[in-house]
């Protein structure tokens, strides 16, 4: 898809703010989730699109899948997406979770260098 600047922009500031709903809900509801961001490559919108949901360890990170919450993050990321306007056929594959210790262990903290390695070896 061949997007504007004008067009990404839009769609940023968009995402952006109905991301920062989800993040507020969840912060609220699932114990250890700390922060959420996306990655896109707009070459590849929207099947690019991924939303990652930041907790502040692995077994935290754990502890809300085992209750089942991956679903809530699935859900309110579909809401999120839909409030923004984004078609896709299976938001729930766009939903990544991760975590601060596996960030500190493996790319010393940098969230940037984490997801272009992520972003790099899905090619």
């Amino acid at each position: 898809m061949n997007l504007s600047k004008r067009e990404q922009s839009q769609i940023e500031r968009t995402l952006a703010a109905t991301l920062t709903d989800a993040c507020e809900a969840a912060k609220a509801e699932i114990v250890g989730f700390q922060w959420l961001t996306h990655d896109v490559d707009y070459q590849h919108f929207p099947a690019s699109l991924r939303v990652i949901w930041v907790f502040a360890s692995q077994a935290e990170q754990d502890a809300a899948i085992a209750r089942g919450q991956d679903r809530l993050m699935q859900e309110l990321t579909a809401t999120a997406l839909q409030a923004a306007a984004i078609q896709l056929d299976t938001p729930a594959a766009h939903v990544h979770l991760d975590n601060e210790q596996q960030c500190l262990r493996v790319d010393g903290g940098n969230w940037q260098q984490r997801l272009a390695r992520q972003r790099s070896a899905k090619r």
